[in-house]
């Protein structure tokens, strides 16, 4: 495991009944960066994560973290993951709900009031959750990731359907995590919010077509945008890919002559 490196993953492979999710991905993260994990819909980047916290079942391949294998138990209190949606109960308060986790991880006394005043929620601490606006409900899930001041916060498209302030003010906070030393691995398929991020991994049809961090990608691609050049990148692995195809093709071809 490398000295600065929070996630180490070596020829991970996935499987779905009998579809390949993964075929062998290798990755390195960063600690202290914020890592986006970028691409449209479907493309794998949950599953990505979901291997990464050990809550998915992987076929072979090893995944590292922390220096501890994956989903170890010794990562218990050491990696959060935030769930698409909101991973809270909607009949308990904001305080309810987090200090029941508080307890389940044995954290701090004082972590309760720390994370609700980090995301922004002390008007609303007594509040039941079911009450409360989706971008609220959001960021209670964001406060239970933060319990218990985990040194790696995996989160899986925490801003999705959020309106341009609230996702300006979640970065903000992510970017005061990373400033503090937390790694986090944020995915999304809003390509904008890959400026906000140090390392960019992007994904496409269960491979990571790009490693690179958001000045490299604009520069890589000349263009001025990231949704520009996430399309440049589509286009330029549709050729490669392309041209494998064909030269596997010809070579049975020739091989069946």
């Amino acid at each position: 495991m490398m000295n600065k490196a929070a996630v180490e993953i070596s020829q991970l492979r996935v499987r779905r009944g009998k579809t390949h999710v993964f075929d062998g991905i290798d990755l390195v993260v960063p600690r202290g960066e914020i890592t986006g994990l970028l691409g449209p819909s479907g493309c794998g980047k949950t599953t990505l994560m979901r291997s990464i916290v050990g809550v998915q079942r992987i076929a072979s391949g090893d995944v590292t973290v922390l220096g501890q294998p994956g989903g170890s138990s010794a990562l218990r209190d050491r990696v959060a993951y935030g769930t698409q949606g909101a991973a809270v109960y909607g009949d308990l308060s904001v305080r309810q709900n987090l200090k029941y986790l508080a307890a389940l991880l044995k954290a701090p006394k004082g972590d309760v009031d720390r994370v609700i005043d980090e995301v922004g929620l002390g008007p609303q601490a007594g509040q039941l959750v079911d009450s409360l606006s989706g971008g609220q409900e959001i960021r209670v899930s964001l406060a239970m990731a933060l319990i218990g001041s985990p040194e790696l916060v995996v989160l899986d498209e925490p801003t999705v359907g959020l309106d341009p302030v609230l996702r300006t003010e979640l970065w903000g906070l992510f970017r005061g995590l990373a400033d503090r030393g937390v790694t986090l691995i944020v995915s999304s398929h809003v390509m904008d919010e890959a400026l906000r991020c140090d390392r960019l991994l992007l994904m496409r049809d269960g491979r990571i077509i790009a490693d690179t961090t958001p000045a490299a990608l604009l520069a890589d691609t000349g263009t001025a945008d990231p949704e520009a050049a996430f399309l440049a990148l589509i286009e330029r692995d549709r050729h490669v890919s392309g041209d494998t195809r064909r030269s596997r093709r010809e070579l049975r071809e020739e091989e069946g002559e």
